[in-house]
């Protein structure tokens, strides 16, 4: 026993002793909490910012949309694509500058009735417009910067520069250079680098910068588009012909009848050439000696010893005499049915008579007032 008289295993009142403890043992000391550091700031900095936006939304609620002043300064052609609505075109100005925020120009056009006045195409605007300004600008055609050209059905080669110049910036010189070198307009190996008959009738609209090449392309590829909607490679096969032929007998009806004759036309023209007979047409007789305005031909004229004269060769003119339509086209594809071997258009009343004998033919000329 020791001097206390405690046990050393116990304590003096007869209660064991607690056992001894060691230490506790911390736990592994960990690394920084980064990653808690990181969602916290990533909170934080999305609370900033959803503040940021609801201000801005309420600023924008309170004083609108943000709006330049003004009538702006500067240039710069902005393009409106075709079925653009509202949205689409303040988007399109925004993207410019053409007006401080799309919201400000889409806000402006919900209840304007000028909306529907702007067309699809490239107007020359300026930067920093009011929305209303732009609009303004929008609805004013003086503002359009690309051209139209109109080529109408029958056009000629001869006459494609001039009305390409008349409704663009492309100069008639510079068509003239393409159409005497047309090996890059894509002209089918049929055609033989001739574009006559090719340069389809429509309306085009002219982008800026486009060269007098591209817009040829375009009026190629037009045709071809239309000759595959048509499927005048098969159909024109089903008739005996080839597809240039089509195109060319097309292009004769466009001068010589009108467009709800085209189909009775189409047979006479078959008709005539099942029989042998020459086809006498004066329009590829006109095609010869430029005449114009008038349907008539000289004996001087007929005596041409040109292919294309049909009065004194039989057969087609080997080729084209300018650009059929598509109601051509498709009249020459699919010919009415008759007998009918010639035709004589009233000048006076534009009705067009078919008759089935030559006797016939004459009569109806005696009655239109001249001699066949």
């Amino acid at each position: 026993m020791s001097d206390s008289g405690l046990d050393i295993m116990g304590r003096g009142d007869g209660t064991p002793a607690r056992p001894g403890r060691r230490r506790a043992e911390r736990p592994p000391r960990r690394g920084p909490r980064w990653g808690r550091i990181i969602v916290v700031l990533l909170l934080l900095g999305g609370l900033v910012a959803a503040g940021l936006w609801g201000i801005g939304k309420l600023n924008t609620f309170f004083n609108g949309p943000e709006d330049y002043t003004g009538q702006g300064e500067g240039s710069v052609v902005v393009e409106i694509a075709e079925g653009s609505g509202g949205q689409q075109i303040a988007t399109a100005l925004a993207e410019e500058d053409v007006v401080a925020s799309a919201e400000a120009f889409y806000q402006l056009s919900l209840n304007d009735e000028r909306l529907a006045e702007i067309q699809p195409g490239f107007y020359d605007l300026r930067l920093k417009m009011s929305a209303e300004w732009a609009m303004r600008e929008l609805v004013d055609p003086q503002n359009r910067v690309e051209g139209k050209v109109v080529i109408p059905e029958g056009a000629r080669v001869r006459q494609i520069p001039e009305l390409v110049a008349d409704g663009s910036e492309i100069a008639a010189d510079d068509v003239e250079a393409e159409l005497d070198e047309p090996g890059e307009l894509g002209l089918p190996d049929i055609a033989d680098g001739n574009p006559e008959g090719y340069l389809f009738p429509a309306t085009y609209t002219i982008e800026p910068g486009t060269s007098a090449r591209e817009l040829l392309q375009q009026m190629v590829a037009r045709t071809l588009e239309v000759e595959t909607e048509l499927e005048i490679d098969t159909r024109s096969q089903a008739l005996g012909f080839d597809e240039e032929e089509i195109l060319t007998i097309a292009s004769i009806l466009e001068y010589e009848v009108a467009t709800d004759d085209f189909a009775r036309g189409a047979r006479v023209i078959y008709n005539r050439l099942d029989s042998g007979e020459a086809l006498r047409m004066d329009s590829t007789v006109h095609y010869i000696s430029g005449r114009s305005g008038d349907v008539f031909t000289t004996e001087e004229e007929r005596q041409s010893d040109s292919p294309y004269n049909t009065y004194r060769f039989p057969g087609l003119p080997p080729g084209p005499i300018g650009s059929p339509g598509e109601a051509a086209i498709e009249a020459a594809l699919n010919p009415e049915d008759g007998d009918w071997q010639y035709f004589v258009a009233d000048p006076e009343t534009g009705e067009t008579t078919f008759t089935e004998t030559y006797a016939e033919h004459q009569a109806a000329c005696e009655e239109a007032g001249f001699s066949c």
